[in-house]
Formats: structure tokens, C-alpha cells, sequence
């Protein structure tokens, strides 16, 4: 099942070519500024809520019609995995993976969802797409072992971290507004099955730039919860970054973004450099390098 937001926070199953309101079905009530389906993770359904027959009735549009946003607009946290792939390592300027790293925070406010557009802060820094697999953690999460993180995933999404290539820390050049593209959708885990089978791929207008198997990752998807677990207890809601794939490169005003993995979904955005800045002007610097 795939669930996705549209419009002013209606939550919609999108089925086919078409998508489902849900939203009075499911009785959510007011869903406040994480947005619907944040609000379905906390009041967990049951899978009878949303059988055919209760869904024939419903009023239904065209998924192409819809005006569809992140569909989980500001997530409690976003952890990134950096360096999980080994033919990105090979192209960063030191050997360092996962291992020696760990993982790291994103600002929730960095997201922004499908056909918007990522805003690039700096004239003079270049500025990366990393196409990536999106974990959605389903149930509070603390100290899993590997053998039963899956069964705290309730689905994944398709996830572009977008990243300045500067000195500071992952935290801040990863952290700007609309810096985590996040959607279309959600497709619940036991529709995607194995997250270690998909394909993901990555395009910049007309130009293929990453095309790699999920399996390629260092710590995969139960790796990955498990360890995160670890570390800090994951609720329902937060999204795991799972790291990019070879093939990063600028970004440039005017250019599209797609992002695209099997059985998940494809999202797409913009790129507008409109209001950006000299580096040495960034504010505190004065001028400054």
C-alpha cells in the first residue's frame, strides 16, 4: 500500500493510476504540522480499515492531478548514513565509510516534497543531488537486534539529500530548508519486500548520474536500525537516509532532479539558486574565509 499526502493535508492510498481519500475513513482528526500520516504512525490501523470494500465508495482523483506533498512534512528526525555504499567511497577525498563514522542528524525542517524546488544558499560552493532510500520507522524503536529490525520499518521512501560541498559539519551543509526532498509517497514495507533487492537510480535532467543495487550498501536496511537503535530510540515517523550510491555531482539553477527505486516510487524536483549568496557573505563571516 502506498499512502501519500495532497492538498491541505489530506492522506490518500494511491492505487494504480489513482488515488484514494482516506482521511475521514480513518477518523485522524487534526493532524497539526507533522501532517497526516504522522498521525496514522501514532494511532496505528488495522489492515481491515482499509480493505477494498471500505475504499469503493470513496471519492477518487487522477495521482497526476493531485497537488502532492512530503508525506511527512517535518519527522521527528532524520538520520543519515553517510559513506554507505563502497563505489562512493571510492570518489570522497578519504577512505572513511559507516564503520568509522556512524550516522548523523538532518534538520526536520530541511524537507520539501515532490515538484518543489531545492533552494541552493551559495553562489561559489558547489552543491550535490544524492539519490537515496528512505527508511519510515512504524514502532519505537530501542536497541534492536539486527535479526528483528525490519519489523519496526512500516515502509520506505525515495529521499534526495542534498548536500554543500564545504567545511562544515554534515549537520549544517546538509541541513538547509529544502534540502531533504522527500516523497512521492510511502509504500508500506510489505509491499517493497526485501530493501536489499531494489534498484535505485538518479537523474539530472536527461543525464544519468547513479544507478546501484540496494544490496551494494555497507549497513543495510536492518543494520542500520539496529545501530541507529543504539544510539538513540527511534519513534514512529523518523526517516533514515541510507546513504547514497557513486555518481554525486553540482547542481545548477534551472536543472531537474528525479529520483527513482523500484517498487518505492519516483521523485522529482527542481533546483532555483534565486536569493543565494557568496560564501565569504554567509552571515556571522563578515566577509571572511
Amino acid at each position: 500500500m502506498r499512502f501519500g499526502v495532497f492538498g491541505d493535508d489530506r492522506l490518500a492510498v494511491v492505487a494504480g493510476a489513482d488515488a484514494v481519500d482516506v482521511t475521514d475513513l480513518l477518523e485522524l482528526g487534526p493532524v497539526g504540522p507533522q501532517g497526516p500520516l504522522q498521525r496514522l504512525l501514532e494511532r496505528p490501523y488495522e489492515p481491515g480499515e482499509l480493505a477494498p470494500e471500505r475504499l469503493a465508495g470513496l471519492r477518487r482523483w487522477p495521482i497526476a492531478d493531485l497537488d502532492w506533498r512530503a508525506p511527512l512534512p517535518r519527522p521527528g528526525k532524520i538520520i543519515g548514513a553517510p559513506a554507505n555504499y563502497v563505489e562512493h567511497v571510492d570518489e570522497m577525498p578519504d577512505a572513511h565509510t559507516i564503520l568509522d563514522w556512524g550516522v548523523f542528524l538532518k534538520a526536520g525542517s530541511s524537507v520539501t516534497g515532490p515538484d518543489t524546488d531545492v533552494r541552493l544558499p551559495y553562489l561559489d560552493k558547489r552543491t550535490d543531488q544524492e539519490g537515496e532510500l528512505g527508511v519510515v520507522i512504524g514502532r519505537t524503536a530501542r536497541d534492536v537486534p539486527i535479526d528483528d529490525a525490519l519489523g519496526y520499518v512500516f515502509g520506505y521512501t525515495c529521499v534526495l539529500d542534498i548536500t554543500v560541498r564545504s567545511t562544515e559539519d554534515r549537520s549544517t551543509r546538509k541541513s538547509f530548508d529544502t534540502f531533504t526532498p522527500l516523497g512521492p509517497w510511502v509504500t508500506t514495507a510489505d509491499e517493497v519486500g526485501d530493501p536489499a533487492d531494489l534498484q535505485l537510480r538518479c537523474w539530472v535532467n536527461d543525464e544519468l548520474r547513479q544507478d546501484a543495487a540496494t544490496k551494494k550498501m555497507i549497513f543495510g536496511v536492518p543494520e542500520l536500525v539496529a545501530y541507529a537503535s543504539s544510539v538513540m530510540t527511534l519513534w514512529p515517523g523518523d526517516v533514515i537516509a541510507t546513504g547514497t550510491p557513486a555518481g554525486v555531482g553540482p547542481l545548477r539553477h534551472g536543472d531537474t532532479v528525479a529520483v527513482e527505486i523500484d517498487r518505492v516510487g519516483r521523485l522529482q524536483v527542481g533546483v532555483s539558486s534565486v536569493g543565494a549568496v557568496a560564501y565569504a557573505d554567509r552571515p556571522g563571516h563578515g566577509g571572511k574565509r
